[in-house]
């Protein structure tokens, strides 16, 4: 049993570059020009106030993940101390002006990613993208804004519903994804991560692979030939393309097998296609050295690093650890995952993200004050037979008040 959910995502005003409309649904209410809940003040960030930290000099001495900084690590043991040993920490203070400090707790420990995976599918994405378009970013987003692609049997299950808005009758729903919608690529990405969507995950990665297989030809692929190279390319074949679209991009920017990999589609029907391959699992260090090059600008080129991080960040209801008072001011750009199984056991009843088998649940975070204050946090837990959210609520105030 799994279930994965995260928080809407990109600056509001974005819709003219993305033509995401779910974007012009929140930019009309801003305007007043529709009653709607307004965004908290953190998540109102134009796209050009969305900077990449550390691609200067502050990133070039940042070779690696620094050895831990004695005050900050000892501080970070102690508000974990009473919590359950299986929680798992990486905190990076990169605030201007500052030395940079790190602390961590089992950051080699390896757990089930969840839906934090999918930033493996969309540092694939821009990856790809840069294969198609090596000279030209500006391609790149104009096939992300105006290539449409449909769902189909990838898309089957999902337990997500997704922001559907239209701009001209001002119809605005969210329902589940449907095997017959069609939506931009920037949308499906935008589902991807925005509300974790397992479809548009599926979705997405399947259209990486296209790109991959087709190249040149992408853009102007039918659906009827998609679907044909599906039933006849070996699945074997398929899968070494899949965990090579996702994981060659980790690899490049120095993050181990060990530390962060992918291995399996996010729908039944979509890993029925192309089979699983290596299996799944995630470490605080690597989803840490993830959003480091991120912040450097090595994820694929600068240009792809600062649209990633446009796309993480929370411009609606926000969740677990991005949920605390705490941030309300703040610029987050974040991704949560979980996943749970539970099995029968006397005196016990499952709930949601109460597995007694295994628990997991994950947050990555930028966290970007008003003054200044900057870190990055990747909270990782297998707490069994509880649910975990409001530990990971209360642990992101008190981190945030030691980076004060």
């Amino acid at each position: 049993m799994a279930f994965i959910i995260g928080a809407a995502t990109y600056p509001i005003d974005g819709y003219e570059k993305t033509g995401i409309e779910r974007l012009l649904y929140l930019e009309r209410i801003m305007s007043g020009e529709i009653k709607g809940e307004l965004p908290p003040p953190g998540a109102r960030k134009s796209i050009a106030d969305i900077k990449l930290k550390l691609n200067g000099s502050r990133g070039d001495s940042l070779q690696e993940i620094l050895s831990p900084d004695p005050e900050l690590q000892k501080e970070v043991d102690a508000i974990f101390s009473t919590l359950d040993p299986s929680y798992s920490v990486g905190i990076l203070d990169i605030t201007e002006g500052r030395p940079i400090r790190y602390a961590q707790r089992k950051q080699n420990v390896g757990y089930q990613p969840g839906s934090v995976g999918k930033l493996a599918v969309l540092a694939g994405l821009f990856s790809e993208l840069e294969r198609l378009y090596p000279d030209s970013f500006t391609k790149r987003q104009e096939l992300l804004r105006e290539r449409e692609v449909y769902g189909g049997r990838w898309v089957i299950p999902n337990q997500h519903n997704v922001p559907i808005y239209n701009p001209e009758t001002g119809h605005y729903e969210r329902r589940y994804v449907r095997q017959d919608d069609r939506f931009s690529l920037y949308e499906w990405t935008d589902h991807m991560i925005s509300v974790s969507s397992n479809a548009a995950a599926s979705v997405m990665w399947r259209e990486c692979i296209l790109m991959r297989a087709f190249g040149e030809e992408y853009p102007s692929l039918r659906e009827e030939e998609a679907e044909e190279y599906f039933k006849t390319t070996p699945k074997k074949e398929l899968a070494q393309i899949a965990v090579s679209i996702v994981n060659d991009p980790l690899r490049t920017i120095g993050i181990t097998t060990n530390e962060w990999r992918l291995g399996r589609f996010f729908t039944r029907e979509a890993a029925n296609i192309v089979p699983p391959s290596g299996g799944s699992t995630g470490t605080t260090l690597g989803m840490m050295k993830f959003l480091v090059s991120m912040e450097k600008g090595e994820i694929v080129d600068p240009k792809s690093s600062l649209e990633m991080k446009r796309i993480l960040y929370q411009t609606d209801r926000r969740i677990r650890y991005a949920a605390s008072p705490a941030l309300t001011n703040a610029a987050v750009y974040f991704k949560s995952g979980s996943l749970y199984k539970c099995q029968q056991e006397e005196g016990f009843k499952c709930g949601k993200y109460m597995g007694n088998v295994y628990n997991y649940m994950n947050s990555v975070a930028i966290v970007e004050h008003p003054d200044g204050r900057t870190y990055l946090a990747v909270l990782m837990s297998n707490v069994l037979r509880q649910n975990s959210s409001s530990d990971h609520y209360t642990l992101a105030t008190r981190i945030d008040r030691l980076i004060k």
